[in-house]
């Protein structure tokens, strides 16, 4: 753990020296917005411009985005519903960060009513995605399951994996909640798989956070610490203050957990310092609390007392109710342990009273845990047993049910002591069998000391090996000296023919690059010989005549519907085939579009008289998966034009892209009159071996140049009957982010 710590030490001091060199930046950015603010004259325009201010302020001052909260909401009453509900939904998102759960829920249902008004699948899906957070904090798991699922088809409709992992992340926390351990980690896996694929790298910090979440809430520590350090390194570099901050908080009590107290205490310190940097005064609060638990951990109650009190002040001006809480929390069990048992009683009930308001049942368990134990130490045990009885009820229903087996054992304590030994020994054997089966805590503690000494013995063996590395090469220099004092001249000649054989390298890496590169100019050259003759061969005259035929039997019918619908199917497909011949590689989904257009256009050509299809794989991306322009485009026109497919009953062509290992599989198949039929109707086979030979050609290029395998085979779909064709193109798989290289 020292290692993590001396690293995001120097990941500290690296962000405040960026952070120093950004003042600047940042101050002149936000000055332009302001004045640009106060130049314009369009109230619709001046408001969304203040919107791009508040959030620019939620990523480097909390307290600021706070104020314009205010303003936003204030100002957007006399504009559309469009409008209310940015700025609504920016209040909502603020108050979340601060912890302020009242006024978080409150703008969440405000938005409800916009729902009939708005028609903006976007809106709705932020409306939908929020309430179904709302309903989960308030326990209405049903309700949240709806609002989710709902938000859930929206998203995947649209295709925004941003959205999609961030509602992923809420379904997760909703089966948290509910103790269904494997449909949260199911939901946090998924969320992962589409945050990575999101541009937004925050999204893929939220979705590790997440996961680190449910796997604290059932008691797998050093899973939830490794999983919330991804978390952070990704927010390190994003430059994220706020996430940095909270996930080095939530790190820090992974650690007190595990007792480890020195790591904890550097946690929370950084996450203070962050905090304090973005003017974080909510975070600042709850640090304040963690740092206090660690001092009273180390029984310096007085420097805790301190903490809390200094949260509480802080804590109190942001109106957090959950943080006010876990001060009074833990001010309860400080008193507790100095025996100051009205103190005690006093801040648990105040504790319980800021519980109450927010709903929050899991740390209404702990208090009543904590109040139990201040009636066991006063020897009041029917009361202590009352308020323990109630957490484990509300822990077996709602909360975190490995924090059940503190609670087992401070009962089975309480019946040793009134004489009830029975019961004594059900709740000590209830704890000791969560202990036997849940010892991560012990587990990690040992791990953390394993680790600690296997470094240790590192360097040990390091330094030794080092020593005894210098004195071998002290020894060898001794008896390298003797031998060139009794060997100068082999010494010399072994020189001769060192510099012959350097001599010669360089010659032979010469010759080898010449050769290379002429190798290299031929290839590039075959490539542009080959790129032209498939641009020629792709633009077939006599396609371009049937279709001008097409048109003009349309125009004489005065058919203005289906001329017109056939010659703009006709003009975007040339455009596609001259854009885009020339390139070696591009999108699959413009290929996809061409083959679109190409079949629309044969169909109208060939009066509807044959259908076909294009499927995709799942897990192919169209926006990023490449393939050579118009490869498939030959074939498809021999299925069309020697298959006979316009002369078939229920006449079908079908393509489809698959991905195995490391190459893109393209199968076409027709149900047309097949290779023999169609070899005995042709009166020769020119084309055919044109458009084969040339495809091959390419083929053989791609293996070259990308090291794979692609190959072409054609087959009978129906072998016995010897009808239909089966076309099959093997390609090298490759995958090009457009955003990624223009960077």
């Amino acid at each position: 753990m020292r290692l993590q710590r001396i690293t995001c030490t120097l990941l500290l001091l690296t962000n405040l020296i960026v952070g120093s060199i950004n003042v600047s930046a940042q101050t002149s950015y936000e000055k332009k917005l302001v004045e640009s603010i106060k130049r314009e004259r369009n109230e619709t325009k001046q408001f969304q411009r203040m919107l791009l201010l508040g959030e620019y302020y939620k990523t480097i001052n909390i307290h600021r985005a706070d104020s314009m909260k205010h303003v936003l909401l204030a100002k957007s009453r006399v504009f559309n519903d469009s409008i209310r509900f940015s700025a609504l939904m920016f209040s909502a998102e603020v108050n979340r960060l601060q912890g302020n759960q009242d006024e978080y829920f409150r703008d969440v249902v405000a938005c409800q009513p916009l729902l009939n008004k708005l028609k903006s699948q976007e809106i709705i899906y932020s409306i939908y995605h929020h309430l179904g957070f709302y309903h989960s904090f308030s326990h209405e798991f049903e309700a949240a399951d709806f609002y989710l699922r709902f938000a859930e088809r929206i998203a995947m409709k649209k295709r925004n994996n941003k959205n999609i992992a961030e509602n992923y992340n809420f379904m997760a926390l909703n089966f948290m909640l509910q103790n269904q351990k494997d449909s949260a980690l199911q939901y946090t896996d998924r969320a992962l798989k589409y945050a990575r694929r999101s541009s937004k790298q925050t999204v893929l910090a939220e979705s590790f956070n997440t996961q680190s979440k449910v796997y604290e809430h059932f008691g797998q520590i050093e899973i939830s610490v490794a999983k919330n350090i991804l978390a952070s390194e990704i927010a390190q570099k994003a430059g994220d203050l706020y996430r940095l901050a909270k996930y080095y908080r939530e790190i820090g009590v992974s650690q007190r957990s595990i007792l480890n107290l020195d790591d904890a205490q550097f946690y929370f310190e950084r996450s203070y310092e962050y905090s304090r940097k973005i003017s974080d005064y909510r975070q600042m609060g709850l640090s304040l609390i963690n740092l206090g638990t660690i001092h009273y951990d180390r029984k310096e109650y007085g420097t805790a007392i301190t903490h809390a009190n200094r949260a509480i002040y802080i804590l109190n001006k942001m109106n957090d109710a959950n943080g006010l809480g876990d001060a009074f929390n833990l001010l309860g069990i400080i008193y507790r342990e100095q025996r100051n048992y009205h103190k005690a009683a006093s801040s648990l009930n105040q504790a319980l009273v800021y519980y109450e308001s927010t709903g929050n049942r899991e740390e209404i368990a702990n208090c009543y845990h904590n109040v139990g134990t201040v009636f066991q130490k006063q020897k009041k045990y029917k009361i202590a047993l009352n308020y323990l009885q109630r957490s484990v009820e509300i822990r077996k229903q709602f909360g975190a049910q490995n924090q059940l087996f503190n609670t087992y054992r401070v009962m089975s304590s309480i019946y040793k002591d009134v004489g009830q030994t029975e019961l004594s020994l059900e709740y000590m054997e209830r704890y000791i069998n969560y202990v036997d089966s849940n010892s991560i805590v012990l587990a990690a503690t040992k791990i953390a000391d394993l680790s600690e000494n296997y470094r240790s013995e590192q360097r040990t063996r390091l330094i030794m090996s080092q020593a005894d590395s210098i004195e071998r090469q002290r020894n060898d220099r001794i008896i390298t000296a003797t031998k060139l004092e009794n060997s100068q001249l082999r010494n010399n000649f072994q020189l001769y023919v060192l510099i012959a054989f350097i001599v010669f390298g360089i010659l032979a890496s010469v010759i080898g690059f010449y050769r290379w590169n002429q190798g290299q100019i031929k290839q590039q050259q075959r490539e542009a010989e080959m790129s032209q003759t498939l641009l020629r061969a792709q633009m077939n005259p006599h396609f371009v005549f049937n279709a001008m035929s097409v048109i003009q039997s349309y125009i004489y019918e005065n058919d203005t519907v289906n001329s017109s619908k056939f010659l703009v199917n006709f003009s975007r497909l040339m455009r596609l085939i001259l854009e885009n011949s020339p390139k070696e590689f591009i999108p699959l989904k413009i290929e996809i579009e061409i083959l679109q257009k190409y079949l629309e256009t044969q169909k109208l050509r060939f009066g509807d008289r044959f259908d076909f299809s294009i499927e995709l794989a799942d897990d192919i991306l169209s926006d990023y998966a490449v393939i050579p322009p118009m490869i498939t485009q030959p074939f498809i026109e021999n299925a069309i034009e020697h298959g006979q497919l316009d002369t078939i009953p229920n006449g079908l062509i079908r393509v489809v892209f698959t991905k195995s290992d490391k190459l893109l599989k393209v199968i076409i198949e027709d149900n047309g009159i097949g290779r023999n039929a169609a070899e005995m109707n042709k009166k020769g086979s020119a084309h055919k071996s044109m458009a084969l030979n040339i495809t091959k050609e390419r083929i053989d290029n791609l293996n070259k140049k990308h090291k794979t395998e692609g190959f072409l085979s054609i087959e009978d779909l129906i072998p016995p009957e010897k009808t239909g064709t089966k076309v099959l193109i093997s390609l090298p798989y490759k995958e090009i982010n457009p955003s990624a290289s223009q960077l």
